[in-house]
């Protein structure tokens, strides 16, 4: 399975890192081995000292597809969760400073936090989804599916141009503002739509 991740799909989020907006959305990979365990804290990893959070809404594909038209998205995928893309963003800076891909700040192990409930489609109203990540009960990000540049379903029309989308695929559609450091013993909590749904301890 893939772990497909938006870049700058929220303005506000764009306007904090000092990024410009794209002609065209900016993805990265992750691979399978970033998924953090479920109930396994997150440990801050030993080549970094500035890990950041970074919460997105998940869409989670039900079948595969490729070049699929936008008009017919919806039907490739179901569910949606929470997820979090941890970020070496001191990593992360030096490899833009360098003109190098920057996967190694994005896509190392436990890098994905996935949350344990998915909720079906048809419960959720697409265009209005709220979302908020909490650092030791203190609300950090706020967003909503509604501030989203590119929409889901063009989201997964434009990625299949270039990959096949296959069932269990994972897409993680961007981060608003709010992004911040981790550090030993924070914990950090999302909620989709007011239900508590990820919980990790850092370590």
């Amino acid at each position: 399975m893939k772990i497909i991740c938006i870049g700058r799909n929220y303005h506000d989020h764009i306007k904090e890192l000092n990024n410009k907006v794209e002609k065209e959305p900016l993805f990265f990979l992750k691979p399978d081995t970033a998924i953090q365990p479920k109930g396994h804290p997150f440990f801050i990893p030993d080549f970094s000292k500035n890990i950041h959070y970074e919460i997105e809404i998940i869409l989670k594909i039900c079948k595969n597809g490729k070049k699929i038209n936008e008009q017919f998205s919806h039907k490739y995928y179901n569910e949606i969760g929470l997820g979090i893309d941890f970020t070496a963003r001191d990593v992360q800076d030096k490899c833009k400073e360098l003109g190098h891909p920057w996967e190694k700040a994005k896509g190392f192990d436990g890098s994905a936090q996935i949350s344990n409930k998915f909720f079906h489609k048809s419960n959720l109203e697409l265009n209005n989804i709220k979302f908020r990540l909490e650092k030791n009960k203190t609300i950090v990000q706020n967003g909503n599916s509604s501030q989203m540049i590119y929409s889901f379903d063009y989201l997964i029309s434009y990625v299949s141009n270039f990959y096949t989308l296959r069932t269990g695929d994972l897409i993680f559609t961007g981060t608003p503002s709010g992004v911040g450091e981790v550090k030993i013993n924070d914990k950090l909590e999302g909620f989709l739509n007011d239900e508590k749904i990820l919980s990790v301890k850092i370590k």
